[in-house]
């Protein structure tokens, strides 16, 4: 079972680790094409607590580094205008060209009915992913008092030292009492000049022994962890929420400290059109599924899943049962991706009416 401390005895809600990038977003052309691009900011572990923040009104903070320069300063002018405290951000001196130390670029086209979502990162030698052991005081920030820590493995294969800080972080933060939730997000971009899958899967392992929440895919859960889904699609177009029960039954039983296990099932009918879902287990009230929304419209499927993960948080956060977290969870994912960018424009009371089924016509 969860035990999440008191929100009166804790400085913020949720604390993120992870990296925040500039997102350079070519609209309905192509990045090949394009002559302007429309920037937000967005990271697969930050966007959750950006989305606990903007959607549900919890206290949220971020832990990253930036180079000190003005790309950095407009991405922290993002991060401000989300609401989520910038205090905790670490500046890196900028030497003018960003041969020591730079900040992330993530090109990222939408995609349209047949023709996918396609994302081009120029993120290497950035100053996040030069965090190590002993880069940030861990026990300064959970010992002030921290009800919810968030992060993921797209930051652990930012670098080889990385894998390490979230180590650090997540022994810390159970040290403080602090929920630790973790999202495998397998990308094998990151993960090819670090040893490819087998590192991947060796270093998640080892970091899934620290968790109490665990978030992931098909594809995550095989890759990060090495546990098939019986019956898995490689292509991942036909995803039965049963065959997901038992693949979260086995990674349950190789690590028992883990007290929520959660999972998004997405048919990709076409890059418009996605059927769309969650499952959930926890260790005292099993299994829930929320409802499915079947042919869903898409506008900007990236940052769905991380908006799902702010929703299923903010429901256990709440203290609601696990059934109602998964609907805010599969609510406000469905929700994040009606709108541009990866981070969320929905507010807690959108998410509670798609929750109870309202339609869609005007508000007035």
């Amino acid at each position: 079972m969860l035990r999440i401390k008191p929100e009166d005895t804790c400085r913020y809600d949720a604390v993120s680790l992870g990296e925040v990038m500039l997102r350079l977003d070519p609209g309905e052309t192509r990045i090949r094409a394009a002559r302007q691009f429309r920037a937000w900011e967005g990271g697969g572990e930050y966007n959750v607590t950006r989305g606990l923040r903007r959607a549900f009104g919890l206290r949220a903070a971020v832990v990253t580094a930036l180079a000190d320069n003005e790309i950095g300063r407009l991405v922290e002018e993002f991060i401000m205008a989300g609401g989520v405290d910038t205090s905790l951000i670490r500046w890196v001196p900028y030497d003018g060209i960003g041969r020591g130390a730079r900040n992330g670029l993530n090109f990222t086209e939408r995609g349209f009915g047949l023709r996918g979502a396609v994302g081009v990162s120029d993120r290497g030698h950035t100053a996040v992913s030069q965090l190590q052991s002993g880069s940030i005081d861990w026990d300064g920030i959970f010992g002030a008092g921290v009800r919810w820590f968030h992060t993921g493995g797209i930051f652990a294969a930012l670098s080889e030292t990385t894998a390490g800080v979230v180590l650090e972080a997540t022994a810390a933060a159970r040290k403080h009492g602090t929920v630790v939730s973790y999202d495998l997000n397998y990308r094998p971009s990151l993960w090819r000049d670090f040893g490819g899958q087998q590192a991947a899967r060796e270093i998640n392992r080892e970091i899934a022994k620290s968790v109490d929440v665990m978030i992931g895919n098909e594809e995550d859960f095989a890759a990060c962890l090495g546990i098939e889904t019986p019956g898995g699609d490689t292509n991942l177009s036909d995803l039965d929420p049963e065959n997901f029960k038992a693949m979260i039954g086995e990674v349950t039983r190789q690590f028992p400290n883990l007290n929520v296990v959660a999972t998004t099932l997405r048919t990709a009918v076409s890059a418009s059109r996605n059927h769309w879902a969650a499952v959930a287990w926890s260790d005292d009230e099993g299994f829930a599924e929320s409802a499915q929304r079947m042919n869903l419209e898409i506008l900007d499927r990236v940052g769905g899943g991380d908006s799902f993960a702010s929703g299923l948080a903010y429901g256990l956060l709440s203290g609601k049962p696990l059934a109602v977290a998964v609907e805010y969870g599969a609510a406000h994912g469905a929700l994040a991706m009606t709108t541009p960018g990866d981070t969320s424009m929905a507010t807690l009371r959108e998410v509670e009416a798609a929750m109870a089924g309202a339609g869609t016509r005007i508000q007035r």
